[in-house]
Formats: C-alpha cells, sequence, structure tokens
C-alpha cells in the first residue's frame, strides 16, 4: 500500500492517492471516493479489501486543494464539525475532474483495465456526477447526498451505476428518496437498493455508523455488480 501523485487537468499541481495493488495483475480497478472526512483509515480500508478481491485501488485526495492530507472521525463532534466546513468550501465540479484524472491515472496504472468508482456520502454524490460526466466503466454510490438536484443529469448516463439508499438516512429524507426513484427507476443503466431503518453512513468501515447486516448486504450487492461490469 502506498501514495501516488496524480495530475489534474487543469495543471494546477498534483495531488496524492492512497493506492492499494493486487497480488498479480489486476481484474479491474476501483476508485473509492472519499466522504467529507478525507482519505481517512476507513477509505483506506476498503482499498485494501478491493486490492485483496483482485482489483487494484485508489482513493484520491479530493480536498487537496483545501487542506491536503486532511483525516477526519466522524465519531469526534468537532471533526465532524470540521468536515461540514470542508464539505461546504469543496468545488464539487473540480472534485469530478480530480476524480477523472484519477480514472485516466487508474487505466493507465492497472494496464487499461475497466475502471469503476465506489463513492460515500459527498462520494456517493460524486459518483454520480461521475457516471454522468466521465467515460467510467461503472459506478456504486451509497447513501448520497442530493442527488435529486443532479436528475437534470440523468439522460448523459451511458454505463451501469448502482445506488445504495439509507431508508432512514436523516440527510437524504423520504421526500428525496421519492423523487430519486421517481427520476431514475425506469433508467435502463440505473439500479436503486433501499435499505429501510438505515441511517446515512451504514457502510462505514469503522465507528459508530455501521450497521454490520445492512454494510455486508451492500457491499455483497457492489461486489457482484463490478465482477459482472468490470470482470
Amino acid at each position: 500500500m502506498s501514495m501516488m501523485r496524480i495530475e489534474p487537468f487543469d495543471g494546477s499541481g498534483a495531488f496524492e492517492g492512497y493506492l492499494a495493488k493486487p497480488e498479480g495483475a489486476p481484474r479491474g480497478a476501483i476508485i473509492v471516493i472519499q466522504e467529507i472526512f478525507g482519505v481517512n483509515p476507513g477509505i483506506r480500508k476498503k482499498c485494501d479489501d478491493w486490492s485483496a478481491a483482485g482489483y487494484l485501488a485508489m482513493a484520491p485526495d479530493l480536498f487537496w486543494r483545501l487542506e491536503p492530507g486532511i483525516q477526519l472521525d466522524p465519531d469526534v463532534p468537532e471533526q465532524f464539525q470540521a468536515a461540514l466546513v470542508l464539505m461546504g468550501r469543496f468545488d464539487q465540479d473540480a472534485g469530478v475532474r480530480d476524480i477523472e484524472a484519477t480514472i485516466r491515472a487508474a487505466r493507465a496504472e492497472s494496464g487499461a483495465r475497466k475502471v469503476g468508482v465506489a463513492g460515500y456520502c459527498l462520494g456517493g454524490r460524486l459518483a454520480f456526477m461521475t457516471a454522468a460526466r466521465t467515460d467510467v466503466d461503472a459506478c456504486v454510490g451509497y447513501y448520497g447526498v442530493g442527488i435529486d438536484n443532479l436528475l437534470g443529469e440523468r439522460h448523459a448516463i451511458t454505463n451501469p451505476v448502482l445506488l445504495h439508499i439509507a431508508g432512514a438516512d436523516h440527510f437524504v429524507t423520504p421526500d428525496i428518496q421519492a423523487r430519486m426513484h421517481e427520476g431514475l427507476d425506469d433508467h435502463p443503466k440505473v439500479r436503486i437498493f433501499d435499505y429501510p431503518g438505515e441511517d446515512h453512513g451504514f457502510a462505514a468501515e469503522m465507528g459508530k455508523r455501521r450497521s454490520e447486516d445492512a454494510a455486508q448486504l451492500a457491499d455483497r450487492r457492489t461486489a457482484e455488480f463490478f465482477a459482472e461490469v468490470l470482470g
């Protein structure tokens, strides 16, 4: 496990990404998109788990323009508040361009294998934006926030997308969930799974938010999805 340097498209410097390589040739590449807490131990563990499953895995530091290398713990109130401030300052459009640069790097690093994206919270929203704005091969979004405000981009999605919705998500209320279903249920490339009674962050790798059974179910569905699309 190591860090790698990624060149952004705008030539404004460079940023780092956590890199986890599998034993032998990768079956594909998976980019893990952070929550609002940076590339913290939970995000790095997701990369490690994907590499153990045979994928090359990368997690770009999307907050590098604000506070490079920051890692926050959602269970510490002061750090949670700091994360909310960072989210408010974060340029999501620039973030998607940085994800696109990471997709390019992942294809080069993996030997032109297919690339998937798995995002959580803010990353779930960015995964949806990535599906609509890039040529990534597959996208998964866990409890993405504000996707109902992105439905105007649904027609640009041409590759498979899987969304996990937490039924009791205090950031994504039932009316928002209903708009997501209304806007996406008939999309031939989008599949949505609902998790009744589960709250935001239920698939976190560690900490108080994790809900074990729901996390394992969602992760199993994600693994099956990537196996089908990426190989």
